[in-house]
């Protein structure tokens, strides 16, 4: 029988690949797996036993992958090779038969899978590659799915005395396929699970693991008693590719039947999920003039179905590019890698800076016609390349400057550069060339316009140059590009004018030192000081006038700048600094035509030689030594001099002829040629303070002398030479100045003293000249009373409390005393309570008026034994006094109150409002 096999290259994606374009050396990936999804062989309607159809080819990455085959149909097998043949003999096959070839690794966790469709001769040709063709495909795998597994049976293969047995391995349990996203019906039946021992006793079946009793729970589930398996809802691959299952046999008591069989179920991927950029706008660049093949970016997109199908194979195409300058596929893309590269050459940025790219990602290996597809947008920037060179504008620039003058900008060169602006592209650098030997000129770059501006560093002289010629050279910060030549433009001249003006006069030696000997008399000339005016083209003036003269020895003559001394010079003056002395003068010219007067400075250093016109003065002007004469009792003295060398030392000391106690008393004695020391030559002297008179001389050629006083303070010594306090006490004198100081502080302190009685006396008489309507002393006004006699203890307690009530009867009040009641009674009777007092009232009335109520207060036997207040200004209806509800502001006032003015000084204010009389 000859059994005729065609395969068939049949896949779910593209078919075929779009290949690689030119340009695109670039070898895909390996990866392992199937080299085809379907295999279709046309077979006749009898096939053999042990008969090889076809044989699968599986691509091996790593070389080394142990790779197992298995087939999801039991009449089918494998061989380690990839060939199919038949496991047993398949006669009359009325239709076509489809199953899954799936290949799993040794210690890889990873499946493959491929279908194997076989077609008989005959027989209409397979369904087409379209969608539903799939659909229908996938549907028959579905229902190609063995119905039955058998729990594997174990074979004894002889025995042995002790009863050992030799166990056969057991089967291989084929995997379960079933393809996600089906529309059922639901529960749809899978396999069934059978024991061969379910004739002899009940057998109850179940199984476990995730997907049935642990999570996701429920997916599968088993009929106990008929053994089928169900799948109870649609799967999704990309949320879990696989089940691992375990399936159980036990009788009617719990007691385990079969031992469990492993299921594995494999969902089928179907191309439910389009393929997602990782980005919707992707950035990228490549240089101006860029040759074809150059990168340029990559873009990425995934497809969540199975990667190692077709389904989840991602292809790359350019579906639109904008604009279309200079042609209308500049770029290509990678189908598989995503790589943007260029195709042709002409990219330029100043034509065109950007490309917007749409990029289409299609899986199914890039079949357009049952694929699904992404689109994402590449933005393309061309960067720029120093491909201008600059130019300028024009090829002659002219300029004019005023002579002396720097920083001043003579003019702007402009340029243009068409490569990108504020870009080492485009950044101008100007270079002086030639015309300016002496650098008077310096070219600096505005950032923002890219103009050079040509400015003075060094000032010009019109005397010496009027004009300069000058050539400029412009480039780039970078350097141009490959192949582009600098332009004609780049050169250009730049004519400059140089303006004159009224420059100052200018001193040829400036500062000018001249030496001269200190102590010079006034009205010796000591130099000219002149200046030259620099505007040799026009004859001016130059007068001259003193700017700096701090100690004005000096003098200028006006027109011909002769200097001459007013005063003597002294180099020991607090102006002259390391023997100089310096004074400022001012040249000035009559200026031209429309322009100022111009003036210059000009400095005179006048170094002063020293003459020995300072004597030495003696240091140190006061000491003490001890009464007696001690190895350690001297005096160390120097001298110092305001002269410099040779006039200051070596000094010459000596004691004075005259008095002769000094020589008598004292000796002196040279250590050095600036120190000498001066000691007692006597045993003992009185202690007490002493004048030695010293004289000094110096080395000036003639020498000075200078006979200087030291005070010398003689006192007694402890052990060890230091003055005792006793003794530096005797021996310390009073000075003038220190005796007119004390008597100066006594009489400040007796005159303090004097004012003091006579401020006294002077108060007392105006004390008694206009004396206090009262007693100082009983004087509550302004003045703070201290009660601090609070009483009422317990000793105090014992006391009528009935005089605190209203008394029922009113004989203590009628005998009261008038005048005076307490605030807790009321009056009752109807006669004054205040003594009656005349219309003119003298000062002494008030006192004596407040001294009988306090009186009266004191003797009243009804007054409770604790502090009350007594009101005196309840006058009775008795009273002498009006109602101050008559008084008004328009009473005529006939009263006089001149008195007024005897009650002291605290009632003037009241005496001058009222006492004035006719005057108001």
């Amino acid at each position: 029988m000859i059994v005729r096999c065609v395969i068939l290259a049949c896949t779910l994606l593209a078919g075929s690949s779009s290949g690689t374009k030119p340009g695109q050396p670039l070898k895909p990936p390996c990866r392992p797996g199937f080299s085809q999804n379907f295999y279709t062989v046309i077979v006749s309607r009898d096939v053999l036993h042990g008969q090889s159809i076809l044989k699968v080819r599986f691509e091996d990455c790593q070389r080394s992958r142990e790779v197992g085959f298995v087939s999801s149909d039991p009449s089918f097998s494998v061989k380690p090779d990839g060939t199919v043949y038949t496991q047993q003999e398949v006669a009359n096959l009325s239709e076509p038969v489809q199953f899954m070839v799936t290949a799993r690794g040794v210690r890889d966790p990873r499946i493959w899978e491929t279908t194997v469709k076989l077609a008989l001769a005959g027989h209409p040709h397979p369904l087409p590659l379209t969608k539903v063709g799939i659909e229908e495909m996938l549907s028959r795998v579905w229902d190609s799915q063995p119905r039955v597994i058998k729990f594997p049976r174990r074979h004894q293969r002889g025995s042995s005395a002790n009863g050992l047995r030799r166990q056969k391995r057991d089967w291989v349990i084929p995997p379960i396929n079933v393809p996600e996203n089906s529309r059922g019906p639901f529960p749809h039946m899978l396999v069934r699970i059978r024991s061969d021992q379910d004739k002899d006793v009940g057998i109850r079946y179940s199984i476990t693991g995730a997907g049935a009793d642990q999570p996701p729970s429920g997916i599968y589930n088993i009929d106990p008693i008929s053994g089928n398996m169900f799948v109870t809802q649609p799967l999704d691959r990309e949320e879990r590719a696989s089940f691992h299952l375990r399936a159980h046999a036990v009788d009617m008591n719990g007691n385990q039947v079969e031992n469990p069989i492993d299921l594995y179920i494999y969902v089928i991927d179907m191309n439910d999920n389009r393929p997602e950029f990782h980005n919707q706008v992707y950035n990228g660049s490549v240089a101006e003039g860029s040759k074809p093949g150059s990168s340029v970016m990559q873009v990425t997109a995934t497809d969540s179905d199975d990667s190692t199908t077709a389904n989840g194979m991602v292809r790359y195409r350019i579906l639109s590019q904008t604009p279309h300058t200079p042609i209308p596929n500049m770029f290509t893309i990678n189908s598989e890698t995503g790589d943007i590269v260029t195709v042709a050459a002409g990219l330029d940025r100043e034509k065109v800076s950007q490309y917007t790219i749409i990029v289409q990602a299609t899986d199914m290996e890039g079949n357009l016609n049952f694929g699904l597809s992404n689109t994402a947008t590449a933005l393309i920037s061309i960067t720029d390349i120093n491909d201008n060179p600059p130019e300028l504008t024009v090829r002659t620039f002219s300029g004019e400057v005023p002579e002396n003058k720097v920083n001043v900008v003579v003019t702007n060169l402009t340029v243009v550069d068409r490569d990108q602006p504020h870009s080492p592209n485009w950044n101008a650098v100007y270079r002086i060339v030639s015309g300016d030997p002496s650098g008077h000129f310096a070219i600096r770059t505005n950032p923002i316009t890219n103009e050079g501006m040509l400015t003075v560093v060094k000032p010009v002289d019109f005397e010496m140059n009027r004009a300069f010629m000058l050539t400029v050279v412009v480039s780039n910060q970078a350097h141009l590009a490959s192949g582009i030549q600098s332009s004609v433009q780049s050169t250009a001249g730049v004519t400059i004018s140089v303006q004159d003006v009224n420059e100052p006069p200018v001193f040829p030696v400036n500062p000018k030192m001249i030496r001269f000997e200190e102590g010079v008399p006034a009205g010796t000339t000591l130099t000219v000081f002149a200046a030259q005016d620099p505007d040799h083209f026009i004859h001016q003036i130059v007068r001259y006038s003193k700017l700096s003269d701090p100690a004005n020895w000096l003098k200028i003559n006006r027109t011909n700048g002769q200097i001459t001394t007013m005063a003597l010079l002294d180099r020991e003056s607090m102006y002259v600094r390391n023997n100089v002395y310096e004074a400022t003068f001012l040249a000035f010219d009559n200026g031209k035509s429309g322009s100022p007067q111009a003036s210059g400075t000009g400095t005179l250093q006048i170094y002063l030689i020293d003459v020995n016109d300072n004597a030495p003065v003696l240091q140190p002007r006061e000491a003490q030594v001890c009464e007696r004469a001690r190895p350690n009792s001297r005096i160390n003295i120097t001298a110092s001099d305001a002269d410099t060398d040779p006039n200051v030392g070596p000094f010459v000391f000596e004691l004075p002829s005259f008095p002769a106690s000094v020589r008598r008393n004292w000796t002196i004695s040279r250590l050095s040629g600036d120190y000498a020391q001066l000691r007692l030559r006597i045993p003992y002297l009185e202690p007490s303070v002493y004048e030695i008179p010293v004289i000094v001389s110096d080395s000036g050629n003639p020498p000075l002398s200078n006979r200087s006083l030291i005070r010398v303070k003689v006192c007694p010594c402890d052990d060890n030479g230091d003055c005792s306090a006793t003794g530096a006490v005797a021996a310390a004198g009073l000075g003038t100045g220190a005796i007119i100081a004390i008597l100066i502080c006594i009489i400040i302190l007796l005159s303090m003293v004097l004012l003091f009685v006579v401020w006294m006396k002077r108060r007392e008489k105006e004390r008694q000249a206009k004396p206090l309507l009262i007693d100082p002393e009983d004087d509550v006004r302004d003045n703070i009373l201290k009660y601090d006699e609070e009483g009422g203890g317990e000793e105090d307690q014992d006391y009528d409390l009935s005089q605190l009530q209203q008394p029922e009867s009113l004989d203590h009040i009628i005998n009261k005393p008038t005048g005076v009641r307490r605030v807790d009674e009321r009056p009752v009777i109807a006669e004054s309570q205040y003594p009656v007092r005349p219309s003119l009232p003298h000062p002494g009335d008030i006192g004596d008026f407040i001294h009988d109520g306090l009186r009266a207060a004191d003797n009243d036997p009804t007054a409770p034994p604790y502090d009350s207040l007594l009101v005196f200004d309840y006058e009775g209806s008795g009273s002498t006094a009006g109602s101050v509800s008559s008084l008004n502001s328009t009473s005529s006032g006939d009263q006089d109150y001149d008195y007024l003015n005897d009650w002291g000084p605290r009632f003037k204010k009241l005496a001058d409002l009222y006492g004035g009389g006719d005057d108001d």
